[in-house]
């Protein structure tokens, strides 16, 4: 318990070394300049993988941008032409499309997309544990881009990705370097795992506690209405105008921005020049809950988010409907929570019709039904959700942190 007291006093006594830089670790004396493909081998392994035991196949979509990871996969038995094969430590690079970033580190045998190279170190000067990090380097990253050819889907060839140059440590301060990248990266997957579980718990609350909702609805214990009759208003589509590129007028709320959460800055929301009646038609005030109505994809459909406060006015645009809640029968809160569960969801999507565009109607939103506890009760529900979304927020921001740092520490040992 002492040491764990003293601790924070101790913190605060330390001070950034300002001679850091010169440090036996960062001591570029000794560092020499290759090429990639001095020290790095394009592998072309191939093997037919049902013959060879290998059961999955890596295709450009399961690499994620940025990540060292690869978290999803195809089955081999489901059908695959890759032929390519990677084995655990592999480095795999996207060629195709490299500005996206997509680099992982293979964990298993699998065979991979025509799309991605997979990399090894050719000799002992180059430690596999710091190959993916050169690679995660924005030097790397823009000479992969830079040297990319073809114009809807541009990719990089093996032979300009050889010709990159790098500065290259000593063995020893490689290892220093790698085990530091590689705690960093520990300390991200770690988080990951944190968001997982908090997702995981979220959605089966979501699960529990609307389930038993419409059990108390069927035994009469609560009522249930439509979403049509707990309305101040009449469900309302948007406003049909175009956008104004010069920042005038009336802040214009768009698709983008139901799915970012509001989380724009009033500057990069896009503005229209509206009427008196117009801005009151379509407002979108402080506790609305704004469904997307039109969508590329079913997923899509009728995704909700509630308004939040805003020092400006708002109109919504043709794309969105709105639903004003009346605040004496149903919080805005819980009734964005309920759309946005798995069972609200299921019901907008079954009630989606599909032409050139994933479409769904007043009429349909206006069907969707939702039981109604006591309000007190419909506040504790959407507070816990609203805890655990914002734990999840912050675990996000986490991630982010502990990959820019990362990135940073790869781009400046790599510039």
């Amino acid at each position: 318990m002492s040491s764990t007291i003293a601790a924070p006093k101790m913190l605060e006594s330390l001070r950034p070394n300002p001679d850091w830089a010169s440090l036996p670790l960062f001591d570029r004396s000794e560092w020499k300049r290759v090429r990639f493909g001095d020290v790095v081998e394009n592998c072309n392994e191939t093997c037919d993988p049902e013959t060879a035991g290998v059961d999955r196949f890596i295709a450009m979509e399961h690499l994620e941008p940025g990540s060292l990871h690869v978290r999803s996969w195809g089955d081999v038995a489901e059908g695959t032409t890759f032929t390519r094969r990677c084995r655990p430590g592999q480095v795999l690079f996207g060629k195709r499309r490299a500005y996206q970033r997509k680099i992982a580190v293979a964990e298993f045998e699998a065979v991979v997309s025509g799309d991605i190279y997979v990399l090894t170190p050719k000799d002992e000067r180059l430690l596999p544990e710091l190959l993916p990090f050169l690679c995660l380097s924005e030097r790397f990253f823009q000479h992969a881009v830079g040297t990319s050819a073809g114009s809807l889907s541009p990719r990089t060839n093996w032979r300009s990705l050889a010709s990159y140059e790098f500065d290259l440590p000593p063995l020893d301060q490689q290892r220093h370097i790698a085990e530091i990248l590689w705690a960093a990266d520990e300390s991200e997957q770690s988080r990951w795992s944190v968001k997982g579980n908090l997702e995981a718990l979220k959605l089966a609350y979501e699960v529990a506690v609307f389930d038993k909702l419409f059990d108390e609805v069927s035994v009469g214990q609560i009522k249930a209405a439509k979403l049509r009759n707990v309305l101040i208003t009449p469900i309302c589509n948007g406003i049909f105008k175009t956008s104004d590129l010069f920042g005038k007028g009336t802040l214009l709320v768009n698709v983008t921005d139901i799915y970012s959460g509001f989380r724009a800055v009033p500057s990069s929301l896009k503005r229209v020049e509206v009427t008196q009646s117009e801005s009151q038609r379509f407002s979108a005030n402080t506790g609305d809950v704004i469904f997307n109505r039109s969508s590329l994809v079913l997923a899509g459909i009728g995704h909700a988010c509630l308004v939040p406060e805003w020092d400006e006015d708002m109109v919504f645009e043709c794309h969105l409907m709105r639903a004003r809640p009346d605040p004496q029968i149903i919080d805005s809160r819980f009734m964005c929570r309920y759309a946005l569960s798995p069972r609200g969801r299921r019901f907008l999507m079954s009630r989606a019709q599909t032409t050139t565009m994933t479409t769904i109607n007043q009429g349909d939103i206006g069907d969707m039904q939702f039981p109604l506890p006591e309000l007190e009760r419909q506040r504790a529900i959407a507070d816990h959700l609203d805890d655990l979304e914002s734990k999840i927020a912050e675990v996000n921001r986490a991630i982010d942190l502990d990959g820019s740092l990362k990135r940073k520490f790869a781009n400046q040992l790599f510039s």
